[in-house]
């Protein structure tokens, strides 16, 4: 089967401009590639994107589901679902990313008796904070991705992690079903920039350690704890958060909190809440001598990437995919995570969490020749391991033998 003679319908809730987090990031940059070797359509929430390059065709939700009720935005996302399922017809297969789009790749194989392909970034059943946001929309959340998941003709979890996980909440799927395919990096763009115009713009100190966060405001990237560990990290060093989004405005309040609380306290915390340019996002990377990923729950993470592209040091927790990605050593430290018992996605001890953040961070801080090393080998290993182009092509090869085998 020739490039012209495979039609791919991507689906995804994320797409440039509208891009906030991993799974955004892993379609954006997959589309690009896969645009070479099939003829790809992306179908993504928002306005039109004229002119874009693949094809793009945006969804906007029904005009009908309005209200400020949390749940209504799993409503919503139902009523795109429907729309993108109308919107596959005449692909050759549905790729649907995410449970807001995995119940239109499904209901889009259905309708049109095409193969549909998921790709798993994370799973409902392991983000129990959901329910803080969405209310009863979280079993509606749960709903459209059980639905879309049990029903697909292949799986793709961007980790062996991921893998586990997936089969351990949804026995209904076969195994054989779900291959693993690691997100990517394009090291071309995210390579290091020792600029300091950026820093200088957004009041970082260049000549001043830099411990760097960048992740949306959700309990899953465990900014609490880091903020818990910030107290015990030393004060030479500026905090820099690069945090947006906030699931609630309980937990916004509760971050502005503890950033007043530590300022107050004599520690430098400089928190940017817009979504920065990539190329600002760059040279911040790469000016970092620490970047820190506190994650209670990982699939894999994208940032963790392009800080090691950047040639930054990475602290992050022992969970998930991370440990795939940071190397214990050589790109990294790790700080072990057990969690309850009782669903809530927290640590067991909060205060030794944190606590092993503060530490390993002040190890690199304290040996920044250390730090330097584990930067260049990070991007070593960016470079030989994570590219787009050999994923994409495993994509491909994975599409081809789905619609041989439907």
């Amino acid at each position: 089967m020739s490039r012209r003679d495979l039609s791919v319908a991507l689906l995804t809730r994320e797409y440039p401009p509208d891009v906030y987090g991993g799974a955004g990031v892993h379609v954006e940059y997959l589309a690009k590639e896969l645009d070479r070797l099939v003829d790809v359509t992306v179908h993504c929430w928002g306005a039109p994107r004229p002119g874009a390059k693949p094809k793009v065709v945006a969804y906007e939700a029904w005009a009908e589901l309005a209200g400020s009720e949390p749940y209504i935005a799993a409503l919503r996302t139902m009523s795109i679902d429907l729309a993108m399922a109308a919107g596959t017809k005449g692909a050759d297969l549905a790729h649907s990313h995410t449970w807001y789009a995995n119940l239109g790749g499904h209901l889009g194989g259905l309708v049109h008796e095409i193969p549909h392909v998921a790709t798993v970034h994370s799973l409902e059943p392991l983000r129990p904070w959901k329910a803080e946001q969405l209310g009863g929309g979280y079993s509606v959340s749960s709903f459209c991705e059980r639905s879309g998941l049990e029903g697909a003709d292949a799986i793709i979890a961007v980790s062996a992690a991921m893998r586990r996980d997936l089969i351990n909440c949804y026995p209904a799927v076969d195994p054989g079903r779900v291959i693993v395919i690691h997100n990517g990096i394009d090291t071309d763009e995210f390579t290091p920039d020792h600029g300091t115009d950026a820093l200088v713009r957004l009041g970082v100190d260049p000549d001043r350690p830099v411990v760097l966060f960048v992740g949306r405001v959700t309990r899953q990237k465990g900014l609490p704890h880091l903020l818990e560990a910030a107290a015990d990290i030393d004060p030479g060093a500026q905090l820099v958060l690069c945090a947006g989004m906030p699931d609630t405005p309980e937990l916004e309040a509760e971050i502005l909190a503890r950033v007043e609380a530590l300022r107050a306290a004599g520690h430098p915390v400089l928190w940017i809440e817009e979504m920065l340019p990539r190329p600002d996002l760059i040279q911040l990377l790469t000016h970092a001598t620490v970047f820190v990923c506190p994650s209670v729950y990982e699939p894999l993470g994208i940032v963790n990437l392009e800080a090691m592209a950047c040639e930054t040091a990475v602290v992050a927790t022992h969970t998930g995919g991370i440990p795939e990605v940071v190397e214990e050593g050589v790109t990294g430290l790790l700080v072990p995570l057990e969690l309850r018992d009782d669903g809530s996605g927290e640590p067991v001890d909060p205060a030794e969490f944190a606590a092993g953040f503060s530490e390993r961070i002040n190890e690199l801080l304290a040996d920044p020749a250390e730090a330097e090393r584990l930067g260049k080998a990070g991007r070593e290993r960016a470079v030989a391991e994570f590219g787009w182009s050999a994923i994409a092509e495993r994509v491909v090869d994975l599409y081809r033998r789905v619609i041989a085998a439907a």
